[in-house]
Parts: C-alpha cells; structure tokens; sequence
C-alpha cells in the first residue's frame, strides 16, 4: 500500500549506546535503588523500569514503520517479565521466559534453512553490508556457487547456535540470580542484577560469536572468490 501522505520512511541507524541505557542501564537502576517501600514500591517501580523498553521498542517499531521480528520477541519478553513480577508468579516462570526467547529465535533460524531464504542472508550476507552482486558473478564464472552455498548454511548452523548458547545462559542466569519471590522488592533488586549481568556473561560473548561468523563468511567468499574487502564489502553510497 502507498503511503499517500507522501511521508518518508526514516532510516534505522543503530545506536547500541542508547539501546544500553535505555533496556538494560536504566531499568537495573530503577530496579536495584528504587523498589524499596520508602522509595516507589516493588510493583511501581517494575512498571516504571519496564516502561523504558517497552515505550523504546514500541516507537522503534512505529517511527521505521518495519515489522521485525526479533524486535516484537523484545517486547512481549518485557511484558512476560512484567506479567511475572505483577502477578507474583514463580520465579522458574522467568527463567523458561529468558530461555525461551533466544531459543525460539535459534529455532527460527534453523528452520529458515528449510526455505530459499536463510536468515544469514538477511543478517550478513545482504546487498546492505556486502557487494552480492558482484559475489555472486565471480562465483558463478569460478563454478563455486554450490560450495559457497553449502559454507553459507555452515554460517546459519552457527547463527543458530549462538541464540542457544544465549538461551542455555539466560536460563541458568535467571536461576542463579532471581531466587525472591516475585513481587517482592529482593526479586526486583535481583532481576536488575541480572540484567546488568546479562551484558557481559551473555550478549558479549554472543557479539564475538556474531563476529567469528561474519569473520568466516569474509574468510569463505574472499578464499573462494579471491575478491578483496574492498571488494567484497558493499559501498553505502551504493545502496
């Protein structure tokens, strides 16, 4: 459908500084300094410290007008996170919830190797970071096309991998962590703990594993190809 406002589309950029601050900085310190009864109050102050990310990730998914999946995953994670401490359930219940999420995404990705479009191909091997195109012709002119396809789902396998591996640590971080009651002004003081802590045990160590695959796949098109990263790496001004 046409947009008949004539309205332009703007342009996500990423902006992993206030993404930081926003779902992980300022809601573990809403949670760990102000649940007390003298200060907010433990359901008060989980509403509050939720509201960041879900207000962010809502006006992300409005403003770039862009359905993304991983980002609607977000935010019904932060409404089971909130559902879970307002309505006082078990805390196993958070745990299955941090595990969930990555692992339903892992999934996702296993089964996108089923169709004609792995999501390795919407994540990194895209015309918006490399030159495809031009790929995509030298493999032709060598005969590697099937090679490099089959190293390409090699790269998928190991996207997939690094979704479990969040889910496997998610889980045994919200065990060792949350272990108050939800509702209670301990649960929301551990639940920003663990938070801050899912930084460096969890989305570090998957940002390396990122890494090491986009690492593999430059590996694989320039040892197959013999193409620059000049070449191989796509000219925004060309997008």
């Amino acid at each position: 459908m046409s947009n008949s406002l004539n309205i332009p589309t703007a342009t996500h950029k990423p902006r992993p500084f206030i993404d930081l601050l926003i779902s992980i900085i300022i809601p573990s310190v809403i949670l760990m300094k102000l649940s007390g009864n003298e200060d907010l109050g433990a359901t008060n102050a989980l509403i509050l410290a939720l509201s960041f990310p879900l207000v962010w990730g809502i006006f992300e998914l409005i403003k770039y007008r862009k359905f993304n999946f991983i980002a609607l995953l977000g935010l019904i994670s932060v409404l089971l996170t909130g559902g879970i401490g307002l309505l006082h359930l078990d805390t196993q219940w958070l745990a299955i919830k941090e595990a969930a999420i990555p692992g339903i995404i892992g999934i996702i990705v296993l089964i996108s190797t089923k169709t004609r479009y792995p999501l390795i191909k919407t994540l990194l091997y895209n015309p918006k970071v490399l030159n495809v195109e031009k790929i995509g012709k030298k493999l032709e002119e060598l005969g590697k096309t099937s090679i490099f396809e089959f190293r390409l789902m090699n790269s998928t396998y190991m996207l997939s991998g690094t979704f479990f591996f969040s889910s496997i640590m998610n889980y045994f971080l919200a065990v060792w962590v949350v272990t108050s009651p939800a509702g209670s002004v301990e649960f929301n003081e551990q639940l920003g703990q663990m938070t801050l802590l899912s930084y460096p045990v969890i989305a570090i160590p998957s940002m390396i594993m990122m890494l090491a695959i986009a690492y593999y796949l430059w590996r694989t098109v320039h040892g197959i190809t013999g193409l620059s990263l000049e070449e191989i790496i796509n000219d925004p001004k060309n997008t």
